[in-house]
């Protein structure tokens, strides 16, 4: 990524299929100029001030006008946080577990797994907006399509099975 162009590095970037995580353990000494964004863009950032007490919504499945209130949590907040979703905390924590075991592999075994064809049942990818941002995101994503069938185990990373079988 040696490249001064913003377009050139994040096609290299994106060639290499490491993703963020790859990019930092191959050993980089300086964050790469894509990922930055320009003094002025940052100048130009204004953060509201804090709320004094800051509580995310919670949308009770079980509870009553389910539908209004993700609607309204989605709306005022942006996100919500699910509760009676029928999930056992042991799934919900082996899936964060997967996520994590698949991140921490070796770039090679990720590679298969790298694309921007969003219809792919199963995918990684950094940056959705890779190519059409000032400044790319530090972040990868895995992803995986549950509706509307699930993904087969076998089409899912074999560290992901693995932790999903324990």
């Amino acid at each position: 990524m040696e490249s001064t162009d913003r377009s050139s590095q994040a096609k290299a970037f994106d060639e290499a299929k490491i993703g963020v995580k790859g990019l930092a353990d191959s050993g980089i000494t300086e964050i790469p100029a894509m990922f930055r964004a320009t003094p002025a863009t940052l100048a130009s950032l204004k953060s509201p001030p804090p709320p004094k007490h800051l509580t995310i919504p919670t949308v009770d499945l079980k509870g009553p006008s389910v539908v209004e209130k993700i609607g309204e949590a989605a709306e005022k907040w942006g996100s919500f946080q699910v509760v009676n979703q029928g999930i056992p905390v042991e799934v919900l924590d082996r899936m964060i577990q997967g996520s994590r075991s698949f991140h921490e592999q070796e770039p090679e075994a990720k590679k298969r797994f790298y694309s921007r064809n969003h219809t792919r049942d199963v995918l990684y990818f950094s940056n959705f907006d890779l190519q059409n941002s000032e400044a790319a995101s530090w972040r990868d994503t895995l992803g995986c399509y549950t509706a509307p069938e699930p993904p087969r185990l076998e089409d899912l990373p074999a560290v992901c099975g693995e932790i999903m079988l324990e």
